[in-house]
């Protein structure tokens, strides 16, 4: 009786290995979404209550050694593609500072932005080395 019974856990045991499990599988987690590129970007680089009066947007042709500096904002070397937007936003209760946003990619970081906001007695100024202006005027 002992070796049936050992026989027959046995053939349960390899049964178990050879058919595949009864248990559900679990839907596997959803995939991160692509970057987004400026083409498909939906939403604007700035917080919707600003009001944005000019922009500027360049390009590093030939992938140069292509930079930029916004002192008091931030900056970034190796940069292929930037995006700069003047403009106010709210800053509380019928209160607006002037705003300084910016957008830009390099060869390795496929997405960064900034901003600088003042109340009007700092000085907004950005320094772009090597790279070539593609647009600048009022927001598109």
């Amino acid at each position: 009786m002992l070796k049936l019974s050992l026989l027959l856990a046995m053939v349960m045991f390899v049964l178990q290995l050879a058919t595949p499990s009864w248990a559900q599988k679990a839907p596997a987690p959803p995939s991160a979404p692509p970057s987004p590129t400026e083409a498909d970007e939906p939403n604007p680089p700035y917080p919707g209550e600003s009001h944005i009066t000019f922009q500027w947007n360049y390009s590093c042709p030939g992938a140069r050694a292509c930079s930029f500096r916004c002192p008091g904002a931030g900056g970034a070397t190796s940069v292929t593609t930037l995006d700069i937007y003047l403009g106010v936003m709210p800053t509380g209760a019928d209160q607006h500072g002037l705003a300084l946003f910016y957008n830009f990619v390099t060869q390795n970081i496929p997405r960064g932005n900034g901003f600088s906001v003042t109340n009007g007695t700092a000085i907004l100024s950005c320094q772009v080395n090597g790279m070539r202006l593609d647009y600048s005027g009022p927001p598109k």
